[in-house]
């Protein structure tokens, strides 16, 4: 079992080899207005660190890709590069696009498996900062923050690192190896982690103060999944899919058993919803042993929020796709799900349905907020933030980043976020330790 289990969640993108990674950095035609640069929503130096592989400078190309990014190999592999710095690329007009992607993978895996001299720190003097949750945002400001001189421990709360990237990501898309490495180069910058330590319950953020933090940070995400309702939502069967990959996950782990993961082999299965995660949540159902697994979404294929090759990977490994449909009620036979009425097109129909996965987005946990004074947010829940200094609370000296502060986007673009709250913890604390002088 063990064999089979692993030998269907391998990594499906294999990564260029050495000589087919600086054969397409030679591709680049080094455009003197590089449209993949505004294209990426961190603005990467694109062009410059695939000038440094064409002439085999990995160092140097690692060099440039760290003045914006903590997770170059994270990134490299999930980041929606048809939308962003490959869809902007002037090749693509001619279905040619650099393979930016693959080749900030090559790059950071290569220093990954070689071990490249690590860039000279600073000491860790500036100011103490804390950060709670080791997701993208989280990671992105203790990062930033190493390389500046601060102090910075990160708090959380699951006994294992990583947040989504961990947790809510396939093993297929994103290996686990690949985030574990990427979470020690944050630590060799000389971040602390703290972990299964609940903020909110084992320690709260006026606690962080009194132990002498200058800053606090808030990179929790989303934690919350929304609910659907419709009569039945509530049926054993139904469940939200960031939990069903987060239990894959876990078992892949060996932390739990098969019989733990909510999914049985040959089951009936529907997912409603059609973002990303939406589509994790399929195809890791038909690695799971799904008999059948089709999507559900109230609107066309053109409106689907889920990138279209993850869409298409999908299709090709079986999964079925119902649009314009939606769920009208969910039938059960003593307490457990057994159909699903759904209105399509051709008019309303029920079919037999053994399990449910929801993907209709989430919103965050109010546990943080709720043992804090003085932390306001919005209507939806959403932690309202200042633009100076950028990411600050209502709270002083409380910032705040990433899914917690929006709504739920990608690891880019909460990294994006981040560096920008970063810069602005930078300069509350330069001008607290200012005036304390």
């Amino acid at each position: 079992m063990q064999e089979s289990k692993d030998l269907k969640f391998e990594e499906i993108n294999e990564g260029f080899s050495a000589k087919e990674a600086i054969d397409e950095a030679k591709r680049c035609l080094n455009c003197k207005n590089p449209l993949c640069v505004k294209g990426c929503p961190i603005e990467h130096d694109i062009p410059g660190f695939i000038h440094q592989l064409s002439m085999g400078n990995v160092g140097n190309a690692l060099q440039i890709i760290n003045e914006k990014s903590n997770l170059p190999a994270i990134c490299g592999r999930v980041c929606p590069h048809e939308k962003q710095c490959e869809g902007h690329c002037i090749l693509n007009k001619k279905e040619q696009r650099i393979r930016v992607g693959k080749l900030e993978r090559f790059i950071a895996d290569f220093d990954g498996e070689m071990g490249l001299i690590r860039e000279k720190l600073p000491q860790k003097n500036r100011g103490k900062v804390a950060v709670i949750g080791s997701g993208p945002a989280g990671l992105t400001v203790a990062g930033d923050l190493a390389r500046q001189g601060f102090n910075v421990v990160i708090y959380e709360g699951e006994q294992e690192l990583g947040g989504v990237l961990m947790f809510g990501i396939p093993k297929y898309r994103l290996p686990k190896s690949v985030v574990k490495r990427e979470i020690e180069k944050i630590a060799g910058l000389g971040v602390t982690f703290i972990t299964h330590c609940m903020v909110g319950k084992d320690i709260t953020v006026d606690d962080m103060f009194d132990r002498g933090f200058d800053a606090v940070f808030i990179g929790t995400g989303t934690a919350i999944p929304k609910s659907l309702s419709i009569p039945g939502s509530d049926l054993v069967g139904v469940v939200q899919s960031s939990y069903f990959l987060r239990m894959v996950n876990l078992y892949q782990n060996e932390s739990i058993d098969r019989k733990d993961v909510p999914l049985r082999v040959h089951d009936e299965v529907f997912v409603i919803g059609a973002g990303n995660v939406a589509m994790d949540a399929a195809r890791t159902a038909i690695r799971m042993g799904a008999k059948n697994v089709s999507v559900l979404y109230h609107k066309t294929e053109a409106d689907m929020p889920a990138l279209r090759t993850e869409y298409e990977e999908a299709v090709d490994e079986g999964v079925q796709f119902l649009w314009n449909t939606s769920t009208v009620e969910l039938i059960g036979k003593r307490k457990r799900l057994s159909e699903i009425t759904i209105h399509t097109p051709e008019g309303e129909k029920t079919i037999p349905a053994d399990r449910v996965l929801l993907a209709i987005g989430s919103r965050p946990a109010n546990r943080i907020v709720s043992t804090t004074e003085g932390i306001e947010v919005n209507d939806t829940g959403y932690v309202i933030t200042k633009e100076r200094p950028y990411g600050m609370t209502t709270k002083k000296g409380v910032f705040a980043g990433g899914d917690v502060v929006h709504t739920p986007q990608t690891v880019v673009l909460a990294m994006r976020e981040a560096k920008q709250v970063a810069k602005g913890i930078a300069q509350f604390v330069d001008a607290k330790k200012l005036l304390e002088e």
